[in-house]
């Protein structure tokens, strides 16, 4: 399982997947609005999502755990 941390913190501007998804490394699974700007969160691995933490709206911290893919 591979888990998807926050870079920085921010607010969740738009999900992109949702539990039971198969993502494409590379595809991007959320966007978060950081100081204005949009920061896109790529797959680090293809798979299926097992599990989001985070919900569009959310106001979010740094190394928060959001997404969790089984290869």
């Amino acid at each position: 399982m591979t888990k998807v941390e926050l870079e920085t913190g921010g607010s969740v501007w738009k999900m992109l997947v949702k539990p039971g998804d198969q993502v494409a490394q590379g595809d991007t699974l959320f966007i978060l609005e950081v100081m204005k700007m949009e920061v896109p969160y790529p797959a680090p691995i293809s798979g299926e999502v097992s599990a989001t933490h985070i919900t569009e709206g959310d106001a979010v911290e740094e190394d928060q755990l959001a997404v969790e893919i089984s290869p």
